[in-house]
């Protein structure tokens, strides 16, 4: 058998996609936002793309797809997931293959994580946030990325606590249901999906109801036993 050879071996880099709720009014629906950076250089110069970045040799994925995005967008999760391995020939000029990552983040995470890059004068340059459903054209194949992405999260919301990563520790219903529909990208019926939750074993009600200018709403929690997701027998380093 004939091996090929190549005059430059392919590169690894590492990506990630943070999902996020964020509000384009105040008044509006949340919406599952992405951050995109723009591109400075060619390939694709001036188009948006993930964050990520090359893989050092000495590092491990999970601590490249951190640092990557700590560098390119300022943020920084406490839960990432490695998503799938993109390898296509055509998707780059050269080869490169990309080890992609992608994580969860509360609005309020988002919002001091900024704040607190902009006080310190090291916020990141030609960073901005998408709605995760229309996207411009982006550099390489990130739209592919981005909507295997979003499959998953959608085939995960329906058996998982996955949606616990954009909620406050204790949260109501009605804050349950507008993760949902961000995520499917549909309206819910309150009362089917009240059903629904309640009904999962995966819910416990708190003792505290939020208060407000509607009639008092009470507060739940997850099982802290389920999973935020089902890693199998893999350790958090693979």
């Amino acid at each position: 058998m004939t091996q090929s050879t190549s005059p430059e071996a392919a590169r690894v880099a590492v990506s990630t996609v943070i999902f996020s709720l964020r509000r384009t009014e105040d008044s509006a629906p949340a919406e599952l936002m992405l951050p995109l950076v723009r591109r400075t250089r060619d390939p694709f110069d001036g188009l948006w793309a993930l964050p990520g970045g090359w893989l050092d040799p000495a590092e491990e994925l999970e601590d490249a797809a951190s640092r990557t995005l700590g560098e390119t967008t300022g943020l920084s999760a406490s839960y990432l997931e490695q998503l799938y391995a993109f390898g296509g020939v055509g998707r780059s000029p050269a080869r490169v293959v990309s080890i992609v990552y992608w994580a969860l983040l509360r609005a309020d995470e988002v919002d001091a994580q900024v704040d607190a890059h902009a006080a310190q004068g090291d916020a990141p340059e030609n960073v901005e946030w998408f709605d995760a459903a229309s996207l411009p054209r982006l550099a390489f194949d990130h739209n592919e990325i981005v909507e295997y992405a979003l499959w998953r999260l959608r085939s995960k919301v329906g058996y998982s606590r996955i949606a616990h990563g954009l909620l406050p520790p204790e949260f109501t219903l009605a804050e349950l249901r507008e993760v949902y529909e961000a995520i499917l990208g549909r309206r819910l019926d309150p009362a089917n999906f009240r059903r629904q939750v309640e009904g999962s074993g995966t819910l416990f009600p708190t003792e505290r109801f939020r208060t407000g200018s509607h009639r008092p709403a009470r507060l739940y929690r997850y099982d802290p036993d389920v999973e935020l997701a089902e890693r199998g027998p893999l350790t958090a380093r693979h």
